[in-house]
């Protein structure tokens, strides 16, 4: 399935492509055959980014911007167009993301994550959107979502409000934009630590270990897989894919969604006695 050549001639802007999964899921794209555009508030990342996108043989370029913003949100996308000449695939990965509790939190902290998140995927998608329908152009819009979208969670909740934000986008758009032949799909991943996931959400030790715990599969998701996955999501082999969302976390968010599965914590003595009073009832 993954060609050399399944995304030749495509171009993929991602916002919060120099690091991370954004960077990750770039140098997959370029590896496939895309062009890849990044865009990001650091200038000296972007670039960095670039060169090694460049150093493995990928034709790609970046735009500083800040996606909250709307005016330099249409500035970058004319950038990108007058660079490649057309846009396919758009990204929208750029986040922000703390943990705290909830009546600590200002109303500026809540601004600041629905600002990236939320307002910066629409402000993305409305732009490029309205391109594509006015040139007829199809076009395909990829958001990374998280698991906690249609969950909700404690302790993130600005993140929680605003991915269950974009999550309604994509699910919305999807069936309003498939007539101009735009499709839209998104990915919730699991625990995939990065630095800025190791800053933000684990800044100590002990909180990233807890969360591996909570993965059946006991481990963290690799780049190379969600990468991939967000490969095949993108290219015409899955044309048939709209507003669907796939998620990637080791089955992290069903295990917290079962009311018992906390009993994996049972000893095997614990076990014995529950089937011994189990037999005295019957």
């Amino acid at each position: 399935m993954f060609r050399r050549d399944l995304l030749k001639g495509k171009v993929a802007v991602i916002t919060g492509g120099g690091t991370g999964i954004g960077f990750n899921i770039g140098m997959r794209y370029g590896e496939l055959g895309a062009a890849v555009a990044i865009c990001g508030r650091r200038e000296n990342v972007l670039s960095e980014a670039v060169s090694k996108f460049r150093d493995a043989g990928i034709d790609a370029d970046y735009h500083a911007c800040d996606i909250r913003d709307p005016a330099k949100v249409a500035e970058t996308i004319d950038h990108f167009m007058d660079r490649f000449g057309h846009i396919d695939i758009l990204v929208n990965n750029a986040a922000g993301n703390f943990i705290s509790p909830t009546e600590k939190l200002s109303p500026h902290a809540f601004d600041a994550v629905l600002g990236i998140v939320l307002h910066g995927t629409i402000y993305m998608t409305l732009d490029l959107g309205k391109r594509w329908i006015s040139t007829g152009h199809r076009g395909v819009v990829l958001d990374i979502v998280t698991t906690y979208a249609w969950t909700g969670s404690g302790y993130v909740v600005p993140s929680a409000a605003a991915k269950a934000g974009v999550l309604a986008v994509v699910r919305s758009l999807a069936v309003e934009w498939a007539k101009y032949g735009i499709r839209h799909v998104a990915i919730a991943p699991g625990p995939f630590p990065t630095e800025a996931t190791r800053k933000n959400l684990f800044p100590i030790p002990d909180l990233e270990s807890r969360i591996i715990e909570r993965v059946p599969l006991r481990r963290a998701g690799r780049m190379d897989e969600i990468a991939d996955l967000a490969a095949f999501l993108v290219s015409d082999n899955a044309e048939y894919l709209n507003g669907s969302v796939i998620t990637i976390d080791g089955g992290e968010w069903l295990k917290g969604a079962g009311q018992f599965n906390h009993l994996e914590n049972l000893t095997e003595e614990q076990w014995k006695m529950i089937n011994e009073i189990s037999r005295r009832k019957d």
